[in-house]
């Protein structure tokens, strides 16, 4: 499940353990082998970790009740490089929507990183969380990740699900797995798409920059990826649109709306910070970019989440108010619209 929740890891590993059985190790349960050897790491986690494929007996997949044989070598893989992984508390303000005593939901200001990594090591979501609650669950293959089912980018703003045990990370797990997940997004995009339509494109990395998302609209690379759309207002140039993940990969929506023409408002990866529609007088321009100034980032916010309470089974649905910097960039289109 891990491998889907965090797709974009999966296609650069670095190695954080290798261990060679002994010559005179007899046949034992790899996930056991592991248990005596990787300290602090519950048997669920090594047999997820196994299962999803961040570890490897001789750089095989196997299955968690395979047996360790004299001589074989296992190797554990990450997403990041080796690094300490202890999660430094910060005190962090959170904007806490629900909370239980098996989850919260929390709304993520953009600007946040949702988890240590390269180059974000503190003032992070989990820095936060590590500060407010102790003995957050970690998924298998993600360790320095308490609490995380799930992300959303540093400049992408709302709703996040966050797991206080380890039944409600399986649970939420599962469903992330399924695609029973259900996301809403509010995008502000360049041009006027067509009113609704879903994009079922696969996604990867760029063969060209690691940095980017890509198309591969042939589905010779990358993985599955479906977002539905439906525009809630066109303002001429920009128009409002939500959307509905059914994966989620990876800059899913900045990538398939790009892919479709129409990058997201001031999206500087994807184009989305040059003027991609509009006239070429000077006063639209400058109309422009003041409206960057307000909305530095890319124009996202994950507005609706919900899901199946992993304990109680019941019905859970949240939703969140879009950010004053994105209220305040509409606001100024609807204005230049009514009077251009």
């Amino acid at each position: 499940m891990a491998a889907d929740i965090y797709a974009d890891d999966q296609d650069e590993l670095f190695e954080h353990h290798r261990l060679v059985a002994d010559p005179n190790q007899s046949p034992l349960r790899l996930d056991k082998f592991l248990m005596d050897r990787l300290p602090n790491v519950s048997r669920n986690r090594l047999q997820a970790g196994i299962r999803e494929g961040f570890i490897r007996v001789s750089d095989n997949t196997v299955k968690p009740n395979y047996k360790v044989r004299p001589g074989d070598v296992i190797t554990v893989s990450l997403p990041e490089p080796p690094r300490d992984t202890e999660v430094v508390p910060e005190n962090i303000p959170l904007d806490i929507v629900y909370e239980d005593p098996d989850l919260l939901v929390v709304n993520k200001p953009a600007g946040m990183v949702v988890h240590p990594a390269y180059q974000n090591w503190a003032g992070t979501l989990v820095n936060a969380l590590a500060w407010h609650f102790h003995n957050l669950p970690e998924m298998a293959g993600n360790p320095g990740r308490p609490g995380l089912v799930h992300r959303i980018d540093k400049d992408t703003s709302g709703l996040l699900v966050i797991a206080k045990t380890e039944p409600a990370m399986m649970g939420l797990a599962k469903q992330f797995f399924n695609h029973s997940i259900n996301r809403t997004y509010v995008a502000l995009v360049w041009g006027e798409p067509p009113a609704s339509g879903t994009i079922a494109v696969n996604l990867g990395r760029s063969l060209k920059d690691r940095r980017i998302t890509a198309p591969f609209p042939e589905g010779d690379y990358g993985k599955q990826a479906i977002t539905h759309y439906k525009v809630l207002e066109e303002l001429r140039y920009v128009a409002l649109v939500e959307c509905k993940l059914e994966t989620g990969r990876t800059h899913q929506i900045r990538a398939h709306m790009k892919y479709l023409g129409h990058p997201l408002f001031n999206d500087s990866t994807y184009g989305g910070d040059q003027i991609v529609k509009g006239t070429r007088f000077s006063k639209y321009k400058t109309f422009v970019h003041n409206c960057f100034k307000i909305i530095p980032r890319q124009a996202l916010h994950a507005k609706s989440l919900g899901f199946v309470h992993p304990v109680s089974k019941k019905k859970l649905f949240f939703t969140s108010d879009l950010p004053e910097d994105m209220t305040t960039v509409i606001a100024k289109w609807r204005n230049y619209v009514q009077h251009h």
